[in-house]
């Protein structure tokens, strides 16, 4: 008896042990042909992969962990259908399919014609015979402001530009067109441009576009677009070179009312071009946070530290309630183009039994010094705040759209004076601009000589401009035709363009009205 139960517990054992053993195995298998593969990519990555650990930050930098739901056929088409639609010369914010983009969109024939995003420093140019003659097409210039679309960059590596989308994607030309933003690179050569051949609601692959500093002027790319799709621009420094790039520190905040107890500074690090404080002007809004004062520059580098906010000076009657009068910005928030702040917050002190603090407290001046750790004894900003309960804060009343009245804006006329003076900062002046209108030197000076009150040689350039203009086209124009400045305005942004006439430019314009 006892020796057939001993004979007998092999064969117990083995089907013990080897059964279970058996169906794991087989299980195993049978997950692996049905399991989905993107499924087992996804438990080996995590398996065999640590993601990076990135540092708590404010508002727009939380913006990269932010995770949104895939689209439906019907979201993506009413997505493209609204940013190709004709905005009839407006620029557009708006968030779509959780991103928050600016564009315009326009139909272009063979004569061609330019968008511009106002206020961004962006332009689009589609020149004569890019589009075959008896066709239109249908083309926007969209500014990308949702930080998940920027390339995936080094740490030696910066963002200096907008993202910057040609639409509709894939779409080519029979001529390259001309796609112009501003960078904040110090040293032009330095930066590249990147494309990334993807559509805005798709994962980006971005790539080099040519050697650095190919595409890039002073403050501006300038690329010649065969393939519509997504550009922007990075600082990529040689070995042994300092890579540096140009910040404006932007001050908001909300307005000092009687009542008020507390108020809240926020200071933003901004690329320094004309879209990052746009951006900050409308990530305030909602709050309603007001541009303090003019922007400071910063000159800000790659290879050195954090940057530090201090806190210097309170006037009397106020405290601060932040733990700390110093805070941090990382590094790497700053030269990959996050647009962070940061902000204090200050509380009226409580009046003594026998002291009246109302007229202490009516009025706030603050200091604060901003430099990158470890330079503070090298290179330092100040940033100066004052405002009073007394400051006019009141919005502005609302503006209905006028009807078309053909009048050149002062302002505008100001800045262009000051763009094209000959002592100019930028190089250019207003005779390089009268050759590539074709006006000849001897007839402005002979403006200048016969007419001062024209003042300078812009002025006799929209002048001698309106007066071609009128005997050309046969239309009678105002003396500060909006039309003649908006085709200023345009050429200024397509300098390196010379065989465009003015004339072409103008009839492009009237086309486009």
């Amino acid at each position: 008896m006892c020796s057939h139960e001993s004979s007998f517990q092999p064969a117990q054992l083995l089907l013990l042990v080897g059964v279970p053993v058996a169906s794991a195995l087989f299980l195993v298998q049978c997950l692996r042909w049905h399991c989905p593969h993107w499924l087992l990519r996804a438990c080996w990555k995590l398996d065999s992969q640590e993601e990076p650990v990135g540092h708590p930050t404010p508002l727009p930098e939380n913006e990269s962990s932010r995770q949104c739901p895939p689209a439906t056929l019907p979201e993506m088409a009413a997505f493209y259908q609204e940013l190709h639609t004709p905005t009839q010369g407006q620029t557009i914010i708006r968030q779509l399919m959780h991103k928050l983009l600016v564009f315009s969109a326009r139909e272009v024939d063979h004569r061609g014609g330019c968008l511009m995003l106002q206020d961004m420093g962006i332009s689009l140019l589609i020149p004569p015979g890019a589009v075959a003659v008896g066709r239109q097409e249908r083309v926007s210039l969209i500014l990308v402001w949702d930080l998940l679309d920027a390339p995936s960059l080094s740490r030696v590596q910066g963002l200096v530009s907008p993202v910057v989308a040609c639409g509709p994607h894939g779409a080519s030309f029979l001529k390259p067109c001309t796609l112009t933003f501003k960078h904040c690179a110090q040293e032009p050569s330095h930066a590249r441009t990147y494309s990334s051949n993807t559509t805005l609601l798709d994962a980006k692959a971005w790539r080099p576009l040519g050697r650095p500093g190919a595409h890039t002027s002073r403050d501006e790319c300038r690329i010649q677009v065969s393939h519509f799709s997504l550009y922007t621009c990075v600082l990529e420094a040689p070995a042994g070179r300092d890579a540096r790039k140009w910040l404006q520190l932007a001050v908001f905040c909300s307005p000092l009312a009687p009542a008020q107890s507390h108020l809240q500074l926020r200071i933003y690090f901004l690329n320094n071009t004309p879209c990052a404080l746009q951006w900050a002007m409308a990530n305030e809004q909602p709050h309603g946070g007001r541009l303090r004062g003019p922007c400071q520059l910063f000159d800000f580098t790659g290879a050195r530290g954090d940057q530090c906010l201090k806190l210097k000076y309170i006037s009397e009657g106020w405290e601060n309630v932040d733990e700390s009068s110093c805070q941090l910005v990382p590094h790497l928030h700053i030269w990959h183009g996050k647009c962070p702040f940061r902000s204090f917050c200050f509380r009226r002190k409580a009046a003594n039994e026998n002291e009246d603090c109302s007229a202490l407290t009516s009025e706030i001046i603050v200091t604060m010094h901003t430099f990158q750790d470890g330079l503070e004894t090298k290179y330092m900003e100040i940033l100066r705040f004052q405002a009073s309960e007394e400051e006019s804060w009141a919005a502005p009343p609302p503006v209905s759209e006028p009807p078309p009245c053909n009048r050149l804006p002062p302002e505008l006329f100001e800045q262009l004076q000051m763009l094209l003076e000959p002592n100019s900062i930028t190089g250019n002046d207003w005779r390089r601009l009268a050759s590539h209108l074709g006006l000849c030197g001897m007839k402005i000076r002979n403006q200048l000589e016969n007419n001062s009150e024209l003042g300078s040689g812009t002025q006799t350039v929209s002048a001698v401009v309106r007066k071609d203009f009128t005997q050309e086209m046969g239309v009678e124009l105002d003396p500060a035709e909006s039309r003649v400045a908006l085709k200023i305005t345009y050429l200024l942004n397509i300098y390196q363009v010379p065989t465009m006439s003015w004339k072409t430019m103008l009839s492009i314009g009237i086309q486009g009205k």
